[in-house]
């Protein structure tokens, strides 16, 4: 309940209010780039789930600078490595959904998704109960690809 009564900044936005504050498990940005930062999904799919998002408030890829989209994709191959490393995932979904019929939760600011995948990581849960079961603590998946990302920086 805390999240949403406080994820939203002065602009209203989730994603321009978390690049605000210092990075931390609080506001779960795991890097930050000259045009981007990639930050943990707090309601993920699976565990490691991440977004890349730019710090321009814009609802689409194309409203972007090119510099901007080359950084989401630099970031983003940046990600996949860092999850490979840390989780071993079988897979990935990578996607930007843009616009609120292509199911934008966040329609104002555009995002790309990444979301590792494993072999039989969708159960009854999801189906059934409409809730998700993660094998660890969101704050201890921070500190696990924040960790990740430092050892690729060196």
């Amino acid at each position: 309940m805390e999240y949403i009564q406080n994820s939203k900044s002065e602009s209203g936005c989730v994603f321009c209010g978390c690049c605000e504050q210092a990075d931390s498990p609080g506001n779960l940005i795991v890097a930050r780039g000259p045009r981007t930062f990639v930050i943990l999904n707090r309601f993920p799919y699976t565990s490691g789930h991440l977004m890349v998002v730019p710090y321009d408030h814009v609802p689409s890829l194309d409203m972007l600078e090119s510099e901007a989209r080359a950084e989401i994709m630099e970031q983003a191959a940046r990600a996949l490595q860092v999850l490979t490393a840390e989780y071993r995932p079988q897979g990935f979904n990578l996607g930007v959904n843009i616009g609120e019929a292509a199911g934008a939760g966040i329609l104002d600011h555009v995002h790309l998704h990444i979301v590792p995948r494993w072999a039989g990581d969708t159960n009854f849960m999801s189906a059934v109960a409409a809730t998700r079961v993660l094998p660890e603590a969101l704050e201890d998946t921070y500190w696990r690809i924040r960790r990740g990302w430092e050892k690729k920086d060196k």
